[in-house]
Parts: C-alpha cells; structure tokens; sequence
C-alpha cells in the first residue's frame, strides 16, 4: 500500500458508482492507497441521489460508500472551517468544494477528483490532469492558520484572525 493519503471528493465517487472516465483510478486509490472520505462527501452523495433518482437509491449508494475500506472523517479542527471560508471567499467555490480542499490542506492529503471547480486552485495548489480527464490535486501542508490564509486569501483579503 502507497504511504501517499488520498481524499476523495464527491465527483470521485460519482465516477466510481456510475462508472466513468475514471472509475479505474478511483478503484487503483481504494485498492492501493489510504484513502479518507469526508462527512460532506457522503452527504452531496445522498442529497444529490435523492434529488435525481430515490431515496432508496440514495441509500444503497450510503451504504457501499460506508462498506468501502476508508477512513471517514466525521469531525474536522477548527482552523479547516476557517481554511474553507476563505477559499470559499477567495476561489468562489461551493461550500462542500471548500470544506473538502481545506480538509486535503490540514491532512496533507492528495485531492483525488473531476470536478472542473478545482481548477480554480491552480495558483493555490498542484494539479495534474489524466488521460482519463480525471484530475488529480495535489493541496500541500499548511502548518497553521495564518500560513494557510497567506496564500489561500487574495492580499486585500488577508487578514489577522484569532482562533481562540
């Protein structure tokens, strides 16, 4: 197994489920690496499966993602919020998007993806687009809060925020 850590977004698992371009990379992470599912992941997964087909679909899609051999994150630090409100601010990404890169910034995790709202990153992170049209985003270590907003927020946006 790989030492690299993978954080899959949403858009990974759709491609996995609905077998996509890219359903093959999907499964050689699961098969290969560590790979964590965040608690928002699971979330877009039931809402947007209930929105376009059933909620019992909804919930056969809950369960395999459940049965995947994964770590789920459930709880996140406090400073990954505050990590997303500015990328959010900054990249004018949604708010799982947000909430997903800053979570692959605090866990030094490789954002495993195929989504087109990454791409707005490519000034903030690494990216690296396979033949597959799948995209894989490498988001870097940040050791603390204000090192984390020093690149993430545009410099008129910078600002000195406590976390007590």
């Amino acid at each position: 197994m790989s030492d690299q850590q993978y954080l899959l977004d949403t858009s990974a698992f759709f491609t996995l489920i609905e077998n996509e371009a890219g359903a093959a990379r999907v499964e050689e992470a699961l098969r290969t690496c560590s790979v964590i599912i965040l608690w928002v992941s699971l979330l877009e997964v039931a809402s947007m499966t209930q929105q376009e087909q059933s909620i019992a679909e909804a919930e056969r899609r809950y369960a395999l993602i459940r049965a995947l051999p994964v770590t789920l994150a459930w709880q996140i630090e406090e400073s990954t919020p505050l990590t997303a409100a500015c990328l959010k601010a900054a990249y004018r990404l949604s708010l799982a998007d947000a909430i997903i890169a800053a979570y692959a910034i605090r866990a030094n995790a490789l954002l495993l993806h195929k989504d087109p709202e990454f791409e707005t990153l490519s000034a903030q992170v690494r990216l690296e687009a396979s033949p597959d049209r799948a995209t894989y985003v490498c988001i870097t270590s940040i050791n603390n809060y204000q090192s984390a907003h020093a690149g993430a927020c545009p410099k008129n946006r910078r600002r000195s925020i406590s976390t007590r």
